[in-house]
């Protein structure tokens, strides 16, 4: 049995911490990863190495306080979308792509992530890793070329990790809480695409793109904390709500990070004048606080500090403009809709396709609120609450 003596637990205070685990797991190969470092390392590689299982696609996933800010599967980027996300002219491999989707879908809440991905790192991701301020990263192996990049990374003390990709566990899960002893079988549930005909609406067509991003939202969701809810576009998640109590503000909350994605490939914020040498999370805040409505005059001269000259900002009616092109996007849900508040929100930010367990007794109210716009409902049997 391996072992690791970890610095202390979640706080400082807590002392004594440590991870045991079969012996040829987990390798440290450099660094010095966290408890939390671990939480997150461990349940995003369950959910990247599920994404690839459903979809056969190099997958990614950015990781904070175990839940994930963005997680996708290695389709290629548009030039817009590119230039969105930062890549430069690196030539991107397919999971280049996949990080490159799970990084841009969030920067802010990816500021010191823990990144999972599903296949051997090569060279190219291992350069786009190089550049954003991230914690550590966990795979099943690293090109030599990826390593040597990765080990210079924090003066050489990034955290990098390696896995075994064919360890599985099926067992019961066990955790202790305020001295009481918790045990469940773990849920090994993964979603396929054979299990998403069950469609409850009047509108049935589903594509085989639309399909992949239902699939990527369930397994999204099955690792970020409950309550929650996940919007996907293009094989990308691009909004994540979680942990909130009650399920319309998941849903707000999902809804207005992907208008926020959405924002940030409009022609403005594209060619925003920043300073030269400008800090990637400094651009990453000055592009937030472009896309505010407002700013105190403390914000407003913190903020001009980024730029050559002040940029004009966007007004709400190019807001409403370019968000009205944002349509097609799908939505899961770990658990069922309660009221149809969350598809008439939904609707507002694109969403046209539903993935859900169903089983409310309000169903029927949740399924006419769909019938009404257009959206395709599927319903799982399936609940996916994750603490």
């Amino acid at each position: 049995m391996g072992e690791l003596q970890l610095k202390y637990g979640c706080n400082p205070q807590q002392e004594k911490a440590n991870l045991k685990f079969r012996d040829d797991v987990i390798k440290v190969i450099n660094g010095n990863p966290s408890y939390i470092n671990f939480m997150d390392a461990i349940n995003s590689w369950q959910l990247v190495k599920e994404l690839k299982k459903a979809t056969n696609m190099a997958s990614a996933a950015s990781f904070k306080h175990v839940s994930p800010a963005g997680a996708a599967i290695g389709k290629p980027l548009s030039d817009s979308m590119k230039k969105a996300y930062f890549v430069g002219k690196i030539e991107l491999s397919p999971l280049a792509c996949a990080y490159s989707r799970a990084r841009g879908a969030d920067r802010m809440s990816s500021f010191g992530d823990w990144i999972a991905l599903s296949e051997k790192v090569d060279k190219a991701t291992a350069l786009l890793i190089k550049k954003e301020v991230s914690d550590g990263v966990i795979a099943p192996s690293y090109s030599k070329e990826a390593l040597d990049i990765l080990l210079a990374k924090k003066g050489g003390n990034y955290n990098v990790v390696q896995i075994d990709e064919n360890y599985d566990f099926t067992g019961e899960e066990v955790r202790n809480i305020f001295g009481i002893t918790f045990s469940q079988d773990r849920n090994n549930y993964i979603p396929s695409i054979s299990e998403l005909s069950n469609i409850v609406t009047k509108n049935k067509k589903l594509s085989e793109n639309v399909k992949l991003d239902l699939l990527v939202s369930i397994i999204t969701l099955k690792y970020t904390q409950s309550n929650s809810v996940c919007l996907v576009y293009d094989g990308q998640v691009i909004g994540c709500g979680a942990g909130q109590q009650s399920r319309i503000h998941c849903t707000r909350l999902a809804a207005e990070k992907a208008e926020n994605w959405f924002l940030r490939q409009h022609p403005k914020v594209l060619n925003l004048p920043f300073v030269k040498k400008i800090k990637r999370p400094d651009r990453d805040n000055a592009i937030d606080m472009y896309l505010l409505d407002e700013l105190s005059p403390q914000e407003q001269a913190y903020w001009k500090d980024f730029f050559t000259t002040i940029p004009e900002k966007l007004t709400k009616e190019e807001k409403s403009e370019w968000l009205s092109k944002l349509t097609d996007v799908s939505l899961g849900s770990d658990a069922f809709f309660p009221f149809r508040d969350n598809i008439d929100r939904a609707y507002k930010s694109g969403v046209r396709y539903v993935v859900q367990p169903g089983g409310s007794v309000r169903d029927s109210i949740v399924v006419n609120a769909c019938d009404e716009y257009g959206i395709v409902m599927v319903n799982t049997g399936k609940r996916l609450f994750h603490h």
